[in-house]
This record gives C-alpha cells, structure tokens and sequence, in this order.
C-alpha cells in the first residue's frame, strides 16, 4: 500500500512540472512590451513598467522653443500615461489652463503634472526644425534615439505597448 502511495506521487511530478512551465511561459508570453517603430522596422523593445520613463523632446512649430513630455506605463500595463509636461514659453498650442493640471513655474520652465491622460499608442512624426527624440529610462539605463537625425521629415515613428506574444508573432526582434 506504501509502495502504491509512493508510485502515484512520482508519477504526479512530471505532470506538475509541465504544468508549472505551461504557467510560466504564458506568463511571460503576457509580459507587457513598449514598442518603437519607424517605417515599419522595430527600432526598440523593452520590457514595460511602471518604472520605464518615456521622455518625448521636440522644439514646439510655432513657438520654436522645446518641449518635453514625459510618459509613463500604465499599472496594468496597457496604456501611457503622460505625468509631466515642460515648456519655456506661452502661446498657440501649449497648455495654460489650470484644468489642464498642477501649473508651476521652475526657473525658467513652465511645468504641468497631474495629468491625467492615457494613450494606448502614440504616433509622432519627424519635422522639420522639430528635432524630435525619444528618451528611455530605467533606474540608471539611458536609451536616447534622436530620431529627427536618422528619418526623413515625416517619418512615421509610432510607440505601442504590446504583449510579448504578439511582438514575436510579428516576426523578429530588434538587434541589439
């Protein structure tokens, strides 16, 4: 009766193990992904979280003075959300309402936090004068691509969060 016992716990190890591995890899084929693409090519892939920041740097059209937005990934994953916009000059454009958030200046920026605005994608262009550049952080990990350098004016450059499965359904991933 022991020996039966026995027999039937070894027997119920494998099917456990594959079990927790089938878990375990869902898992991770679910992981939330921040996504940049330019002309339909990958340019970088990171693993998204709350502690990945998104900076957005570009010189406004109009006003010709920077700007720079800063996102970040939502709890759950699925949407940016913007936490913070800095500028240096008022005008056509650029926000001034204090419905728009926290309106403060520091020297000589003028800066707008508790937004609340979600994105589950971004696309942004190349321009003209605009010297777009996207900034990727992670505690002391820096990624900067200064977009306007590499791409045409007009460029597409889109920013999507996706679930790891659906970037390798794509096809490849980016060299690093």
């Amino acid at each position: 009766m022991l020996n039966n016992l026995i027999g039937q716990k070894l027997r119920l190890w494998p099917c456990l193990t594959l079990g927790l591995s089938i878990i375990a890899l869902i898992q991770v084929l679910l992981t939330p992904c921040l996504t940049l693409s330019a002309e339909g090519r990958r340019l970088a892939m990171f693993e998204a979280g709350r502690d990945l920041q998104l900076t957005i740097d570009f010189i406004h059209s109009v006003q010709k003075t920077p700007v720079e937005e800063i996102l970040r990934v939502s709890a759950d994953g699925r949407e940016l959300e913007l936490t913070e916009t800095r500028y240096h000059s008022f005008g056509v454009g650029l926000p001034f309402l204090e419905s728009e958030g926290d309106f403060r200046q520091e020297g000589n920026d003028f800066v707008i936090t508790g937004l609340d605005r979600h994105f589950p994608s971004l696309a942004l262009r190349t321009g003209v004068g605009t010297e777009l550049t996207v900034t990727l952080r992670r505690g002391s990990f820096e990624k900067v691509l200064e977009l306007y350098r590499a791409y045409e004016s007009g460029t597409l450059i889109e920013v999507k969060l996706l679930p790891l499965y659906e970037i390798l359904a794509m096809g490849a991933l980016p060299s690093p």
